[in-house]
């Protein structure tokens, strides 16, 4: 493997970045096949009141990042290479990474995406949600996570984004103290993420349920290239393997630098991110200095193809 494209997850949309995506023939066809899925129009999904919900930030991540997958494959196509061999996504960025590998129909996903985030806003609609902690590991995240309240503070490891990186879900007032105490321990900065809910953690037992059932019944295929997943960084290459994940990284700590790191040891250097934004772009250069990322937006398709292309001519030797 070469060239991987990476799909981000709750936390990196922005108001109107829908509208931003490129006037482009793939991009038309998506936003269609969205509205007549879901029965609205999809451009209605990110402005700044929309976003607010977290069934649109969901929805429209999805689209934005499927959107642009196949806008990329059509400049690849035309010029005559397939550079994009592996994929990943970061929580429901995994939803898009599922239908690039081709494991996933895209009108499913919406409709799995639809009732995640719906199912995810009925059972925690106020009081909880995610806070950022960098400059610390893991190790001393626990430590913060087991000072803020014991075991009734509802708060829990949510996702490893970096060695030193970490996101803590759970109650409003654990995230609070969490913030405070890790403060006090060394770290350089807190943050509450623009994540309503508490995601990655027991507390969406019940989502995982729900979603279980409601995937019983969608067709899943062979993926036509790797798919590495959020729970265990493990590189699939079957179907139930990528419908498990689906079903169980919304109440499971997702492992993010390990992913990006089995892709780099497999000989990913080209790291290309879906829309919107560059947060997993920035984790990737910060992890790898031999590493190029390359967010979609704001960076020309040809040039991108061609970067891709010129990037299989100096693939490394495989581990």
């Amino acid at each position: 493997m070469n060239t991987s494209c990476l799909f981000p997850g709750q936390g990196a949309q922005t108001p109107g970045f829908l509208h931003r995506l490129p006037d482009h023939s793939e991009v038309r066809s998506t936003l269609s096949e969205a509205a007549a899925t879901l029965g609205m129009d999809p451009m209605q999904l990110d402005t700044e009141a929309a976003l607010t919900s977290t069934v649109a930030v969901q929805l429209s991540l999805l689209i934005a990042g499927v959107a642009m997958m196949r806008t990329l494959r059509e400049e690849e196509t035309a010029e005559g290479e397939t550079v994009i061999d592996s994929v990943a996504g970061l929580s429901v960025g995994a939803f898009g990474a599922a239908v690039a590998c081709g494991a996933l129909q895209f009108d499913d996903a919406l409709r799995l995406v639809k009732l995640r985030g719906e199912c995810m806003e009925h059972a925690y609609p106020h009081g909880y949600g995610m806070v950022a902690i960098d400059g610390l590991d893991e190790r001393q995240a626990i430590e913060v996570v087991k000072r803020a309240g014991g075991t009734n503070a509802e708060l829990y490891i949510a996702n490893i984004n970096a060695p030193r990186q970490i996101v803590v879900s759970g109650a409003d007032r654990s995230l609070a103290a969490a913030s405070v105490i890790a403060r006090e321990v060394g770290a350089r900065r807190t943050e509450r993420l623009a994540v309503s809910v508490p995601s990655h953690c027991p507390l969406l037992n019940s989502v995982a349920e729900r979603l279980a059932t409601a995937m019983h019944d969608v067709a899943f295929g062979l993926p036509r290239i790797p798919y590495v997943d959020n729970r265990r960084a493990r590189i699939h290459h079957d179907a139930a393997g990528i419908r498990e994940d689906l079903i169980q990284n919304v109440a499971h700590t997702v492992r993010w630098h390990d992913s990006v790191t089995v892709l780099y040891e497999l000989g990913v250097r080209l790291f290309i991110e879906a829309p919107p934004g560059d947060i997993l772009s920035r984790l990737v250069r910060q992890a790898f200095e031999e590493a190029r990322a390359v967010p979609l937006e704001g960076t020309s398709l040809t040039s991108l193809a061609q970067a891709a292309k010129h990037s299989l001519l100096k693939r490394p030797p495989q581990p």
